[in-house]
C-alpha cells in the first residue's frame, strides 16, 4: 500500500436512536458517501437499525458504546453508581469520570455494562467493524483500558481516536477559526497509542468534532477536497428530522443528511481519490504496511 493513499470511512453515530437516524443511514448509504454506522444497541429504534443493516450487507457496523446520557444494556438497578432516577446513564460526564477513578464499585458496574453492550452486539449476529463511544467517552484512561480489555473477547479489529487536524478544518473553511472540540487531546493520544500496541486499527485522524451538528454539504465537500493522506474517518449526525428523544439540541440532522447525499459531496470524494469503506476494509492495509 502506498504510504500517500487515501483512504476514507464515513460514518453515521447514533445508529438506532430513532426511525429518522435510521432512515437517514440507509438513504445516505444506498444514495450518497456514507459507509458505516455505529449502533446503540440499547437505543428505542436498535431492533429497526439492525433490521435495515442486514438488508444493507455493504453497511459496515460498529458498536456505539453507551456510557453517559443514554439508555444503558444492564438494569438500572445493577448500575447504581452509573444510572439517574430515570434509569439512564448519568449526564455528568465529568463527575462519573472522578467517580471511575475513586469507586471501584462505579468500575465493576461499567465493566459489566461495557461486557453487556458487546453481547448485545454480538447478538445481532452483525460483523463488528469498529468501537467508538456516545460523547467519546472511552477516550477516559480508566475506561479505554476496559474497552480494549473486553473489546478483544469480542473480535474488536478497530477503535476510533478522536483526533481531528485544525489545518484541514481551515483548509475546507477559509477563514474559519475552529476551537478545540474536546477538552481530551492527550487522553485521544494515550488512547491511539494504547490501542496500536493492541494491535487494534485507528484512524489517523477523525473529521467531523469541531463542527459536530454543524456538518453541512459546503463543509463536507470542502473536507473531501482537502482530505489528507492515510486513513481518515468522518463522521455526521445525519437523521430526516428532529424531534425524537435523546436528540441534541441544535443539531442540524437534516443537513448534516444532506451532505452526505450532494452532489458536491460525491464529487469532490471522487476527485479525492480517496478509497471508501469500512474499517474492516482496511485492516490488509495495515498489515501489509508492516511487512
Amino acid at each position: 500500500m502506498p504510504a500517500s493513499e487515501k483512504r476514507l470511512v464515513v460514518t453515521s453515530d447514533d445508529f438506532g436512536l430513532s426511525p429518522q437516524v435510521n432512515e437517514a443511514v440507509e438513504r445516505a448509504h444506498r444514495d450518497g458517501i456514507l459507509t458505516a454506522a455505529s449502533l446503540m444497541v440499547s437505543a428505542p429504534a436498535a431492533a429497526d437499525a439492525v433490521a435495515r443493516a442486514r438488508a444493507l450487507p455493504s453497511l459496515r457496523v460498529g458498536l456505539h458504546l453507551v456510557m453517559v446520557e443514554a439508555w444503558p444494556t444492564l438494569p438500572a438497578s445493577e448500575l447504581p453508581d452509573l444510572t439517574d432516577g430515570a434509569g439512564l446513564m448519568r449526564a455528568d460526564q465529568a463527575r462519573l469520570g472522578l467517580d471511575l477513578a475513586l469507586r471501584s464499585g462505579a468500575r465493576r458496574q461499567l465493566a459489566a455494562e461495557i461486557r453487556a453492550q458487546f453481547e448485545a452486539f454480538r447478538a445481532t449476529g452483525l460483523p463488528l467493524d469498529h468501537v467508538n463511544a456516545h460523547k467519546h467517552f472511552h477516550v477516559h484512561p480508566i475506561i479505554a483500558g476496559m474497552v480494549l480489555a473486553i473489546g478483544r473477547d469480542y473480535g474488536m479489529r478497530a477503535i476510533r481516536v478522536p483526533r481531528e487536524s485544525r489545518d484541514t478544518l481551515r483548509l475546507a473553511e477559509p477563514g474559519a477559526k475552529p476551537g478545540l472540540a474536546l477538552d481530551t487531546a492527550p487522553w485521544a493520544a494515550l488512547l491511539g497509542a494504547r490501542a496500536r500496541r493492541s494491535g487494534v486499527l485507528t484512524p489517523d485522524r477523525v473529521l467531523g468534532l469541531a463542527w459536530s451538528g454543524a456538518m453541512t454539504p459546503a463543509r463536507v465537500a470542502g473536507l473531501l477536497r482537502h482530505l489528507p493522506d492515510g486513513l481518515t474517518e468522518l463522521y455526521l449526525h445525519p437523521a430526516t428530522a428532529g424531534g425524537f428523544p435523546g436528540e441534541a439540541l441544535g443539531y442540524a440532522y437534516a443537513a448534516e443528511l444532506d451532505a452526505l447525499v450532494a452532489p458536491e459531496s460525491r464529487s469532490a470524494l471522487a476527485a479525492s481519490g480517496a478509497r471508501l469503506g469500512g474499517f474492516s476494509d482496511f485492516l490488509n492495509d495495515r498489515h501489509r504496511s508492516l511487512t
